[in-house]
């Protein structure tokens, strides 16, 4: 009985948003699903997304509301930042949601985007969400990062590998993703070259490793060493209860962590694209965002898009 009251809580939500967001779509211009140039006809719209914005069940919790609304089918493929990039780069989706503004800046200066619109104003990159990275490890702490900040847990993580490698270690995700992104930029900051000191010599030394996998999966690996490692905090949260990892670094502006959707040049449907960034900003969806999680965790596992957070438009 414990964790069937919120699911139902959960399944109510959706049944009167997906009520609530019909009827506002419908007497929107331009958003009803009866405006699609295919008429009656399903349009498959292919998504490529993080694996955090998967494995946390936002996009199970946020599809069939997409799909009624719309009368589109989302096929979504969960990677890493850097190969749904690719996906879209090649044509292979449609549209993507990801969270690596480095990697996001070089796919538009590529010319492989094409500008949406929200509110009233076009960009190559729409914000939509966003959390926290934070870094977790065992309890015992054996490098003492526990109420410091990113910068110093990184030294600290360094240093105690390089002294005892059985008792600190490091597990990345290793998967150009935009959480090893995010990870590799605070080593830089820590003062170390990532290719030399943390990758080469880290893994030489025997207290760093690469998964080359998702966050979910990581997060295992990571529980299994007892060993350190950089997650979004949905997904942790969504993997808790599995783990013996807490959190020990938490806070601090190089922690945010803010997700974007763009349209794919390459696509075969801008449309349903447009469709998607659309449900992604309306009121009604970021609302559902703002209290995913909230009954299960107690906290949202995501935080709705904030103009001074995650920038405009």
């Amino acid at each position: 009985m414990k964790g069937i009251l919120p699911k139902i809580a959960s399944t109510v939500l959706v049944v009167l948003a997906l009520t609530l967001l019909v009827a506002v779509l419908v007497t929107v211009p331009g958003c009803s699903p009866a405006g699609n140039e295919t008429g009656n006809q399903t349009v498959i719209l292919k998504l490529a997304t993080t694996t955090s914005l998967y494995d946390t069940g936002l996009w199970d919790y946020l599809e069939d509301i997409f799909e009624e609304s719309y009368n589109a089918d989302l096929q979504i493929t969960a990677v890493g930042t850097g190969n749904a990039l690719n996906l879209g780069k090649t044509g292979d989706v449609d549209v993507v949601a990801v969270h690596d503004p480095a990697q996001e800046a070089t796919f538009i200066a590529g010319n492989y985007s094409l500008n949406a619109t929200v509110n009233n104003t076009s960009a190559a990159r729409v914000t939509w969400a966003y959390n926290y990275f934070i870094i977790v490890g065992p309890e015992s702490d054996p490098a003492g990062i526990g109420g410091g900040n990113a910068t110093a847990a990184f030294q600290k993580i360094h240093d105690g590998g390089v002294a005892n490698s059985t008792l600190v270690q490091f597990v990345s995700r290793g998967d150009n993703s935009g959480t090893h992104g995010k990870e590799k930029a605070l080593w830089a900051a820590a003062g170390y070259n990532y290719t030399a000191d943390i990758l080469g010599n880290g893994t030489a030394q025997g207290w760093y490793f690469s998964t080359g996998q998702g966050m979910g999966a990581t997060l295992t690996v990571a529980n299994e060493k007892l060993a350190y490692t950089l997650t979004d905090k949905g997904t942790y949260l969504a993997y808790q209860s599995q783990l013996d990892l807490v959190p020990l670094v938490d806070t601090g502006g190089s922690l945010i962590n803010i997700y974007s959707v763009m349209i794919c040049k390459n696509g075969i449907q801008p449309e349903m694209a447009q469709n998607l960034v659309t449900f992604l900003r309306s009121p009604i969806i970021q609302a559902l965002i703002a209290g995913f999680g909230v009954p299960e965790y107690g906290e949202p596992l995501f935080y709705p898009w904030d103009p001074d957070i995650c920038g405009l438009p």
